[in-house]
């Protein structure tokens, strides 16, 4: 069986879907290969937060052109998709400075963001501790998605209304080009033929390109999650960050004092060892997902990671978490990790192994915020 397309798009996460959709606009006729009946990887294992606030300037600014993407294909379809904004919770005098100094940044990139009092945060969100509060930086653009059912939602929407071309449990073992023609060959022994292929398999491409992968400078990072069960009839609005991720997140580097601020921090403290930062959404059940840590090894090396979960983390995000909000109930229904590629050097991996094959994979953190606006920059540079 050979079958003949525009562009095939390898990985059916976030970042190859995106990929697909800007093709799809461009009236091209497009394939996606998923190597799993779903997907599997680090689109459906991560927070569900849309939060451009977090980023570097260039990435925000593709964050922001994001929110419009999501909010248009929303428009379209319910993919769980919730504009009911950020915040990020200082808890100390040096995390109010630097959210003010945030807030100063914002302005100037014409990017929206409003500064809370203790008292306003404290009324906005039930339960917030008073003792951990002292203010906040809210973005009332930003975007709470349910990651997992978001993406098959979405690709049924691409589907239905743009006529991509889908191709569950599709495992690429080989992709080359020659006279321009390029053949992506599944395990089945399917050829698929197109002008162009993107692959975005995460680090998995380590199959198709085994020395490129060893050669790059890619590294996975393991994030711990947990979901409470369902709390009754306590709302928690938008994504909640807190000081931890304040001295965390790309965009806080940018502050002037930052580089102050973070001298004084511990380097041994166990949430410098494992990167935790303390997050809360609420899901659609009701529930709340708290997390994140952050483990890091070598892409080549990922296994060392192992696939156990190391439950002195999840109890020390369980205690923290219990200092910032008060919450009906802290019993956890559910906790997994997710696994997810990103390069040391650069903020995205991008590699040709010929002028119509392109590996484009190791966008970190960033995936869920970042593909749509990214995507739209990609494809029309792929197509310029």
């Amino acid at each position: 069986m050979t079958t003949k397309f525009d562009l095939l798009v390898v990985g059916g996460g976030i970042l190859g879907t995106f990929h697909a959709y800007h093709a799809l606009k461009k009236n091209l006729k497009v394939a996606l290969l998923e190597r799993n009946s779903v997907p599997q990887g680090a689109t459906v294992r991560n927070f569900g937060q849309v939060v451009p606030s977090g980023m570097d300037l260039k990435w925000q600014n593709f964050g922001r052109e994001s929110l419009a993407i999501y909010n248009e294909l929303h428009t379209q379809a319910d993919l769980t998709i919730r504009q009911n904004g950020s915040v990020y919770i200082a808890s100390n005098d040096e995390e109010l400075q630097l959210i003010e100094e945030l807030y100063e940044i914002n302005r100037n990139n014409d990017y929206e963001s409003v500064l809370l009092s203790k008292n306003d945060c404290i009324k906005k969100y039930d339960g917030l501790r008073s003792d951990y509060c002292k203010g906040g930086l809210f973005f009332p653009q930003e975007l709470s998605v349910d990651s997992a059912d978001m993406i098959v939602k979405l690709h049924t929407l691409l589907q239905e209304k743009m006529g991509l071309q889908i191709f569950y449990n599709t495992t690429v073992l080989e992709t080359h080009e020659d006279d321009q023609k390029c053949t992506a060959v599944a395990a089945d022994g399917t050829e698929f033929n197109a002008s162009k292929i993107i692959i975005c398999g995460g680090h998995e491409f380590k199959t198709l390109y085994p020395k490129v992968f060893n050669d790059s400078d890619l590294e996975v990072s393991k994030l711990q999650m947990l979901q409470t069960k369902p709390q009754g009839i306590y709302s928690l609005q938008g994504n909640i960050l807190t000081g931890l991720s304040v001295r965390r997140y790309e965009s806080f580097s940018e502050c002037p004092s930052f580089q102050k601020i973070k001298a004084l921090e511990d380097p041994n403290s166990f949430e410098k060892k494992y990167g935790v930062h303390i997050l809360f959404k609420q899901a659609l059940d009701g529930s709340v997902i708290i997390g994140d840590s952050h483990e890091y090894a070598d892409a080549k090396n990922a296994d060392d990671l192992g696939y156990d979960l190391n439950m002195e983390i999840d109890e020390f995000m369980i205690l923290e978490a219990k200092k910032i909000i008060d919450l009906p109930t802290y019993e956890i229904q559910r906790r997994w990790f997710g696994i997810y590629s990103q390069c040391k050097t650069k903020d995205i991996f991008e590699h040709s192994p010929s002028a119509n094959i392109h590996i484009i994979t190791g966008i970190g953190g960033k995936g869920m915020t970042g593909s749509g606006g990214f995507s739209q920059f990609n494809i029309e540079k792929i197509y310029a």
